[in-house]
This record gives C-alpha cells, sequence and structure tokens, in this order.
C-alpha cells in the first residue's frame, strides 16, 4: 500500500532535511520547499518535488501544494518547519529583522497551514505539524522579538487544534531547545552569536537535528485516533 504525500518547508538543511530523509526512508512522497532549490535537489530522494517557494509567498506556496497533490494525491501531513532566528536587543535591532520574522515564523505557518488544510478538514483526516522552540514557552536574553513569533507559534497552533479536533484534523507543536543548525548564522549581531555559541557549548553541546526529525516522525505516526499536542526536548545540559 503506498503512502500518503508529506510537505515540509524549510527542507533544504537542519531539522527539515533530516525530516525528509526519514519520512522518504519509510516510502512516503514528498513535497520539499525551501528558497535554495539546489540544496534541495541535493538530497536526492525518490517520488519527491522540489521547488523553490519562500513561504512568505502565499500565492507560490498555494501552487507547489496543489502541483504536488496532483503528482501524489492529497496532502497528509505538513511539516511548518522554515523558519529564522535573528537575536538582538529590541531597543537597536533593526526593525527589518523583526519584519523578517514575523513573515516567516507567523505567516509563513499560516500560510502553510492554509494550503493543506482545506482538503484535510473535508477528507476528515490529516496531521499539521508546527516546528515552534521552547522560545515558545519562555523567554531568553536578545531573543526578544523572536521569543514573541514562536510564542505565537505555540498559540496558534493549540487554538488551531481546539478548531479542527472534532473534523479528525491534529495539530501537533514540536518545541526544540538548542539544536545544531544553520539557524544562529542568520543573526548579524557577532557578540551575541558568540555568545549564543558560548552557551551552547556550556551545556555540553545542543540537539542533532536528526533526534528533531525523529520526534516529528513519532507524533505523525501515532494512530489516527491520538494527538499528541506538543513536544519539548532539549539537551539534557540545557538548564534553560
Amino acid at each position: 500500500m503506498s503512502k500518503p504525500l508529506i510537505v515540509i518547508t524549510g527542507a533544504s538543511s537542519g531539522i527539515g532535511a533530516a525530516t525528509a530523509r526519514l519520512l522518504s526512508a519509510q516510502g512516503h512522497p514528498l513535497l520539499l520547499l525551501a528558497r535554495r532549490l539546489q540544496k534541495l535537489e541535493e538530497l536526492s530522494l525518490p517520488e519527491t518535488l522540489c521547488r523553490g517557494v519562500d513561504v512568505t509567498d502565499r500565492d507560490a506556496l498555494q501552487a507547489a501544494v496543489r502541483e504536488a497533490e496532483e503528482r501524489f494525491g492529497p496532502a497528509d501531513a505538513i511539516v511548518n518547519n522554515a523558519g529564522v532566528m535573528l537575536l538582538g536587543r529590541i531597543a537597536d535591532q533593526d526593525a527589518d529583522e523583526w519584519e523578517r520574522m514575523i513573515d516567516l515564523n507567523i505567516k509563513g505557518v499560516l500560510y502553510g497551514i492554509r494550503a493543506v488544510l482545506p482538503g484535510m478538514v473535508a477528507r476528515g483526516t490529516g496531521t499539521i505539524i508546527n516546528v515552534s522552540s521552547v522560545a515558545g514557552r519562555k523567554t531568553y536574553p536578545n531573543h526578544s522579538a523572536y521569543v514573541g513569533t514562536k510564542f505565537a507559534v505555540h498559540a496558534l497552533s493549540e487554538n488551531l487544534r481546539e478548531e479542527v479536533a472534532s473534523s479528525g484534523v491534529r495539530v501537533v507543536t514540536i518545541a526544540p531547545g538548542a539544536v545544531e543548525t544553520e539557524l544562529l548564522s542568520h543573526t548579524t549581531d557577532e557578540r551575541i552569536k558568540s555568545d549564543y555559541e558560548a552557551w551552547k557549548k556550556s551545556a555540553g553541546g545542543a540537539l542533532d537535528p536528526q533526534t528533531v526529525a525523529e520526534a516529528i516522525v513519532y507524533a505523525y505516526q501515532q494512530p489516527p485516533n491520538v494527538t499528541i499536542r506538543e513536544i519539548v526536548l532539549a539537551a539534557t545540559g540545557q538548564q534553560a
């Protein structure tokens, strides 16, 4: 029996790429989305449609999902993993960085949900998996705007779960602590980046993206009548 289609955003590296490899190995056709199309294609996964889509482009995201569904059938799940972490102090951080995080971390998640949710509700089945962060549950120095976007992901995910629970659609929030990905590289304040790296080292290192991918797949593979509402995971040495 063939496996259903799964959509993964931000799939060019880190958690998204690890999740793509894992789900592909289990036989799922995939729609992989990221701005870096070449990185997606380098994964060389079978039965996979790769599209160079920025998830802040609602029309392009919708079009890619429709194209994948025409080829592989209805999307049974989406992993809204695309996101950006731009750390800084509110008093001196470039406001354009706030805009980028709001557009990608909040609007991008909403656009991903909207691209698949109507079909899921109509079919009475489906899983929305939103990758948030421990920073969606507590605060950290120099994280104010980023924390705001991740608290939003937690809130919208829980409210959405309440909206669609009676329709047979599951909503899962994945909240990892520090992960060894490219996320920190986008921060422009070198002092903050240095302090963050020192903090990770003091905690004995960060999570491997594969570990987070396994948590995502664990939640997805539960029976349809079971929703893992939230998974919070972090390196054992990460105190905060």
